[in-house]
């Protein structure tokens, strides 16, 4: 029955895109005609047109979206999660939060760039107040995961609710928030070239540019600069995020806990025999 169902949903759905079969079928063909006339890129043409300054615009709008997103999702961070905040704070914060991730980046930025003009700084915005409303829920479901012990011998000694904030909470959460900023920020890059389309800064303006005039040998040129690029931000940054969380390697020569620990449990044994 479940499978009887999932099979109509999947047929009601197709048949709301309005595809044809003949259109369906001549779809593998049809894109393998567009790559082909990519071949070869025109990666001179592209260079002179400055593409590579317009790419780094993209990687500059998100990371300044990204701190912006991390700056002010943070400390709303702590006044929506259950466990450190009370409800009459943290159900309004929480709404504000998915109230902000409803709203795609395309759209915020169509609402900025009257307001800020066309450019880089629309973007950004753009990128930077959308980051909000996901790393703010990220940052919430991580400080309702934190051991409680810290905030309790906090609250013990008369500490205040921002010192327990201070002393109990951020460094547990801070590994686990500095790898979702940067996962964020993989993002955020691509977003970002998405948002040049609209005029609001980046490479996706180029990519629209050659499209208009069917110059394909450039649009391959663009797509594999901006390809080239994402893919060494995420590799960089997914490096970052693995040292982060999982600490020093052993063969850095800096032993790991572990290691610390069974040389302590080794050196008790031989003092006990």
């Amino acid at each position: 029955m479940a499978a009887a169902i999932l099979v109509m949903v999947v047929g009601w759905s197709v048949s709301g895109l309005g595809v044809s079969l003949d259109r369906l079928l001549g779809a593998p063909g049809d894109a393998w005609d567009i790559f082909r006339r990519m071949v070869p890129p025109a990666f001179a043409q592209a260079a002179e047109r400055g593409v590579v300054g317009k790419v780094l615009e993209s990687v500059h709008i998100a990371w300044i979206g990204t701190l912006i997103g991390a700056t002010l999702s943070l400390p709303l961070a702590f006044l929506a999660a259950e466990n450190v905040a009370p409800a009459a704070v943290r159900i309004p914060v929480r709404q504000l939060f998915n109230v902000i991730r409803a709203v795609p980046e395309l759209i915020l930025a169509v609402i900025l760039i009257p307001i800020t003009g066309l450019g880089p700084w629309a973007g950004a915005l753009a990128i930077g107040i959308h980051s909000v409303g996901t790393l703010g829920k990220w940052a919430t479901e991580t400080i309702e995961g934190v051991d409680t012990g810290p905030l309790e011998a906090v609250a013990a000694t008369g500490g205040r609710w921002v010192s327990g904030m201070r002393w109990g909470v951020v460094p547990q959460i801070l590994p686990v928030v500095t790898s979702q900023w940067l996962f964020r920020f993989e993002i955020n890059v691509r977003a970002s070239a998405v948002l040049g389309m609209i005029g609001a800064g980046g490479v996706g303006s180029e990519l629209v540019s050659q499209l208009v005039f069917r110059n394909f040998p450039a649009v391959g040129a663009v797509l594999l600069m901006t390809i080239a690029v994402v893919l060494s931000i995420d590799t960089v940054s997914a490096a970052v995020r693995r040292r982060i969380i999982r600490g020093a390697a052993t063969s850095s020569g800096v032993d790991s806990d572990e290691d610390r620990n069974a040389a302590v449990l080794a050196d008790l044994t031989g003092l006990r025999r």
